[in-house]
């Protein structure tokens, strides 16, 4: 429901806010029951809004599934966008080992902070998983803009590391399971943390159990390359 303070906010930030409730019923809606089965009937009574609000901010139920695939999008290029640009141009350049090794690593500190940076961290993850798994109408969007880059500019570097020209299947491969091994304390946070008790190991919280996972993460890294 919108709080006492936004009823009594101007017409334009009342907008943005309902904008914004909508779009968080979205996406946990959208990411819990797929977008075959989610209904805009059920994100606007999660939202606290009328139906007709939905139609009046994206004209439909699509509308609303690709704003929160392009809202997800926009986070990422905030937060990592920029950077990707300016390590392909420093690859272009050419980069030692040891500076590929640097550049690797603040890519997957920058993924990591994106993936859970805010309380919304885990809707936009579920949404990104569901829609890559079942390839709805987003599917394209998240892939190009989203997973595609940061994976491949992870595999060009892997490349740079073990004085390659260009990544080959290995590097695809290992570029892949680092971003994958970041959801480990992210979309499967519950049963990771589940493990770790059960294996005797301090169950860190989020934060704490990120920032160990991105430790072994840069240790694999730092393993990289010619022995």
């Amino acid at each position: 429901m919108p709080s006492q303070a936004s009823l009594t906010s101007p017409p334009q930030v009342r907008g943005q806010e309902a904008q914004a409730r909508i779009l968080q019923a979205a996406l946990r809606i959208f990411g819990r029951d797929g977008f075959a089965l989610a209904t805009t009937r059920r994100i606007a009574e999660a939202a606290g809004v009328s139906l007709p609000a939905i139609k009046y901010y994206f004209e439909n139920k699509e509308g609303l599934y690709m704003a929160c695939a392009h809202e997800i999008v926009a986070r990422y290029e905030e937060g990592l966008g920029n950077y990707i640009d300016e390590v392909a141009a420093a690859l272009e350049g050419g980069l030692s080992p040891a500076q590929a090794r640097s550049y690797l690593k603040e890519v997957m500190r920058r993924v990591s902070a994106i993936s859970n940076d805010d309380a919304d961290a885990d809707l936009r993850t579920g949404f990104v998983l569901r829609e890559m798994t079942e390839q709805g109408p987003a599917f394209e969007v998240l892939y190009k803009d989203l997973w595609q880059p940061g994976v491949e500019i992870t595999a060009q570097l892997i490349a740079c590391i073990e004085g390659k020209a260009s990544p080959d299947e290995a590097a695809h491969l290992e570029a892949l399971m680092l971003h994958a091994s970041l959801s480990a304390f992210s979309s499967t946070r519950p049963v990771s943390l589940r493990y770790l008790r059960d294996g005797g190991c301090k169950a860190s919280p989020r934060e704490g159990g990120l920032t160990s996972a991105l430790t072994v993460i840069e240790a694999q890294i730092d393993r990289m390359g010619p022995a």
